[in-house]
């Protein structure tokens, strides 16, 4: 009896799987929240496109090319330059930080509808303080390598 209680207690840690616990539980909560929005909302709104009740928010209407291609081009930009920059500063962070600021900035700036020299004084100093503190947490209280 004794025995089989204390097998039953004991614990086991495989070392080189361990590391996967927790992804693989998020991994099938994603997918079961995935599986849940899809049933609850794709499929009524395509059963509503058949029908003739709703049109596919994609074909027919205007869309900004220039913010459309200008977001893809910076983020492309953004994660290839800040590995390049990174590269100069090895295992300070200093790719990330730059990059970000830069970044953060090009990024409002397409985005402001309005470019007044009190909206562009606004963005400078959020996009250097933002990525700045986020670096500042990141890197020296959590001690988080970034690129």
């Amino acid at each position: 009896m004794e025995s089989g209680l204390s097998s039953f207690l004991s614990i086991s840690i495989d070392f080189e799987t361990s590391h996967l616990f927790f992804p693989r539980i998020v991994s099938w909560v994603m997918a079961g929240l995935f599986g849940l929005v899809v049933v609850t909302k794709l499929l009524p709104f395509l059963a509503a496109v058949r029908s003739g009740e709703k049109d596919l928010p994609i074909i027919g209407e205007s869309r900004d090319n220039f913010r459309f291609f200008g977001s893809l081009a910076l983020i492309i930009a953004y994660f290839y330059l800040m590995d390049v920059v990174g590269d100069m500063f090895p295992f300070t962070g200093y790719g990330f930080l730059y990059v970000s600021m830069i970044f953060v900035f090009l990024m409002s700036l397409l985005y402001m509808h309005e470019k007044t020299k009190k909206g562009v004084m606004i963005v400078s100093a959020i996009s250097i303080i933002a990525p700045a503190c986020v670096w500042f947490i990141m890197a020296k209280v959590f001690y988080i390598t970034l690129p």
